[in-house]
């Protein structure tokens, strides 16, 4: 059996409703045993004081927002080389849920830089690259909305996909090829000299665990709404045409 065979509607639709629960159940536990334990069973940190805590709920939510656009460049890029639909609906789908975690990143940055930097924002090439990458998905949910025929519209948010892949790795990178700037390195890190202490290391990873999944649930669920829409479109206009 191949796998694209997973990317037709129908079993799109027939193996994702038994798995979309079980994940967002996972997602629920694991969000709130993260948080929980990060907010309320670790101690503060002896440079940032309580406000390292947010680390929490950053660091899931800035990987988020990177990873996401990678998922809708692989899945854009499946759309032009073999149409199928499904992949360009998933991305889609996608976009929404990058656009809140990349917000989220961005906010929760701010309040947890203020402290640290004196300042709520800084033009450093990690958070300026992170805030292109916000407007692009803008960008990418305007166009989509803007363009009726849904197949043309999955061509040029595909290419604006490509366009904006590079800001997604400026700002995954940009730490690493710019010494200068404010922003820290990699919380996770084989580098033991970067890496967040094992007493925030555990919670975290638990935390970032329950936001993956929540963002695989979320994609899961758009993508099958997207997918009755599009259905619902296609009677549509199968009734216009015997009216007409």
């Amino acid at each position: 059996m191949s796998i694209w065979e997973y990317a037709n509607p129908r079993k799109f639709m027939s193996w994702t409703r038994p798995v979309v629960p079980v994940l967002s159940v996972l997602a629920a536990v694991l969000i709130v045993v993260g948080l929980v334990w990060g907010f309320f069973f670790t101690p503060d940190d002896f440079r940032m004081g309580s406000t390292v805590k947010i680390i929490y709920i950053h660091v899931p939510t800035a990987m988020i927002a990177i990873n996401a656009w990678v998922m809708m460049l692989v899945a854009s890029l499946i759309w032009i080389v073999r149409r199928h639909h499904v992949s360009a609906l998933a991305a889609k789908a996608a976009a929404p849920v990058g656009v809140t975690m990349t917000l989220a990143a961005l906010i929760t940055g701010a309040i947890w830089g203020q402290p640290m930097w004196g300042t709520w924002w800084a033009w450093d090439p990690r958070l300026t690259s992170f805030l292109i990458l916000f407007i692009f998905y803008l960008g990418y949910l305007a166009l989509w909305a803007a363009i009726d025929n849904p197949d043309t519209a999955a061509d040029l948010t595909s290419v604006l996909c490509l366009v904006g892949s590079v800001f997604a790795l400026l700002s995954r990178y940009a730490v690493k090829f710019w010494n200068q700037g404010l922003h820290q390195g990699a919380s996770l890190s084989m580098d033991k000299q970067e890496h967040v202490s094992d007493v925030f290391w555990q919670p975290l990873v638990i935390s970032i665990a329950g936001f993956t999944l929540l963002f695989v649930a979320l994609v899961l669920i758009r993508t099958r709404t997207e997918i009755r829409a599009r259905r619902l479109h296609a009677l549509e206009m199968r009734e216009r045409m015997a009216d007409a």
